[in-house]
Order: C-alpha cells, then sequence, then structure tokens
C-alpha cells in the first residue's frame, strides 16, 4: 500500500524524441578544368535550424566560417637575371643642337644597348658596357623631346627602360597668345599679298615663292598650296574681257593668276570682295610627326593657321 500510495503521486514522464533539423543541400558549384585558375572555396552551409524547438548548440561552440586560405603558388625570383639599376639624364632639358649626357647602371650583365627612338622607332644603336656614361648629339632641327631606350639580357631574360629628356624651345612665336607646340625655327619676315573672296581668301608670301588658296565653303580640302609662277614680263596682270558685277574685283597679278589658270580655285573662291592689299609680315611653322603647320600674319593684324596637309585653317586673333 505504502508503494501503491507513493505511484499514485507521481506523474508518469514518456521521453518526447528530439527535433531533427532538416537540412536542404546546396549544389556545389561546378568547376571547369584550366590553368592557373586559383581554387573557388565552396560555398559554407548554413547552420540548420530543428523545427518545432529550439535550435541545437554545438558541444564545443560555433563552428568557424572563416575563408580557407589556399596557397598560390609564385615562380621564385632569379636573383641572378639581368636588372637595369637606373638610366637616367645628366640635365631634366635640353636645348636643340646642344649635347647631353646619359648615365646607366646594370646588373646581371656584361653588357646593354642605347636606342634612340624617332617616332617610337628604334633609329640609332650603341653598344655599351654594364655601367657607364655616354655623351649624345642633339640637332638644331630637333623639338619636343628625346627618346632612348636602354635594353640588357636576351629573350626571356630582356629588360628594357625608355629615358624620355624635354627639348627647350629656343625660339619664340611672333604673335599671342602662342600655341602650345614649340616653332621649328624663328619667325621670319617676308613680303605678303592678301585678298579677301566671297567664300574665302588667297595669300601670297613671298618667301616660300607659293600663292594659298583658303576656303570657307566647307568642303576639304580646307586649302591649297599652289606654287607661283607669274612672270609679269609674260603674263597680263587680268583678263581684260572680264568684268565682274559692281562691288565684287578679278584678281590681278600674282594672284590673278593662279585664280584664272585654276578651274578649282576660281568656282570655289568665287571673286574677290576687296582689292589685294600687300604689307610686310612674318611667317612661321611648327612640326608635329613630321607633319608642317603653317603661321602667317594677315593684313588685318590677326594671324592665319594653316592646319597640316590642307586639313583646314583658322584665324588666330591677338589678346
Amino acid at each position: 500500500m505504502f508503494l501503491a500510495g507513493c505511484g499514485a503521486a507521481v506523474a508518469p514522464i514518456v521521453p518526447t524524441a528530439q527535433p531533427t533539423a532538416t537540412i536542404t543541400p546546396t549544389e556545389m558549384p561546378s568547376r571547369t578544368p584550366a590553368r592557373n585558375v586559383t581554387p573557388t572555396q565552396p560555398p559554407t552551409l548554413a547552420p540548420a535550424t530543428a523545427t518545432g524547438g529550439p535550435s541545437p548548440t554545438p558541444l564545443f561552440g560555433q563552428a568557424s566560417t572563416a575563408a580557407a586560405f589556399v596557397a598560390t603558388a609564385t615562380r621564385p625570383l632569379n636573383p641572378n637575371a639581368p636588372r637595369i639599376e637606373f638610366f637616367t639624364a645628366g640635365v631634366a632639358a635640353v636645348a636643340p643642337g646642344d649635347s647631353v649626357t646619359l648615365y646607366w647602371s646594370t646588373r646581371g650583365t656584361t653588357a646593354a644597348n642605347i636606342y634612340r627612338l624617332e617616332r617610337g622607332v628604334r633609329n640609332q644603336v650603341w653598344q655599351v658596357e654594364a655601367d657607364g656614361n655616354l655623351t649624345v648629339p642633339t640637332r638644331r632641327s630637333d623639338r619636343g623631346s628625346l627618346e632612348f631606350l636602354l635594353t640588357a639580357g636576351d629573350g626571356d631574360q630582356r629588360v628594357e627602360q625608355t629615358l624620355t629628356i624635354p627639348l627647350a624651345c629656343p625660339d619664340v612665336w611672333f604673335f599671342q597668345p602662342p600655341p602650345e607646340s614649340c616653332p621649328t625655327g624663328a619667325a621670319q619676315e617676308t613680303y605678303i599679298i592678301e585678298e579677301p573672296f566671297q567664300t574665302g581668301r588667297m595669300i601670297y608670301i613671298q618667301l616660300q615663292e607659293t600663292v594659298y588658296s583658303l576656303f570657307n565653303d566647307g568642303f576639304a580640302p580646307g586649302w591649297v598650296a599652289i606654287e607661283d609662277r607669274f612672270n609679269p614680263a609674260v603674263h597680263p596682270e587680268s583678263e581684260a574681257s572680264f568684268a565682274p558685277p559692281p562691288g565684287l574685283y578679278q584678281p590681278l597679278r600674282r594672284l590673278g593668276f593662279v585664280w584664272r589658270g585654276n578651274d578649282t580655285v576660281r568656282s570655289r573662291l568665287g571673286l574677290a570682295t576687296q582689292p589685294e592689299f600687300a604689307f610686310d609680315g612674318f611667317v612661321q611653322t611648327s612640326a608635329t610627326n613630321g607633319v608642317e603647320t603653317i603661321y602667317v600674319s594677315s593684313a588685318d593684324g590677326t594671324v592665319l593657321q594653316l592646319l597640316p596637309q590642307g586639313e583646314g585653317w583658322q584665324i588666330i586673333t591677338p589678346p
């Protein structure tokens, strides 16, 4: 009876099964075989949460989610491979026509080559020691900058270094504001004849013995240059039978000789709107990659800029 009474007072305990976590598998990314590809760490599954009860706690704490470190093999450096310690010049800039001294030092080789570059092309070469200096003359016509290339070693062990030396501008422009480029030489004084036309103008530069026709009609080329072959002892000043309309003019002498003898010039320019002007002015040029830009005085005090290869022309107005 004593045992029966105790059993009636204690409620029976029925064990309940522990909740089971449902884990949804995540598809692993497929790997395409390739050379020199760094392995990608597989994604980490999110911790599963039990349904209908608290989340189970790992016995030894939360699992680490830090990304795994994958060592990548690197090619060891060859301590005996050729290398360039320095390649420099003795001055920050050089004037055209002066000489410049180059200094260099290499390691892992017994000889080197120095090239002078012209528009990126190797033009001159000097076979030199692994260390030393070299004095190189410049040309009076050099503009912009000098460029040299130092090479050492051969094949896969070859090393190179480029050196660019600015060239000082020895001449000044005859007008303001000046172009950013350096002139190819000093401004030259010359006799000039200029005349405006309906769609452009003509200008004769005695120093060049050339007549330039500048067009405003929007077609190419923007200007043409024709050699002056006018001979006053042989050629007439004008076409006597031609009478231009009122307010317009027939060009005379050198300009007229080109205008009458060239159909393209005559049709693109039309007739002159004023008589020609003759005056003493200046002409100066600059060159970029071997193509020349011409600057010439105009009768109204402005400067005419003739872009390279007949591309076009414009007026530069002094401040």
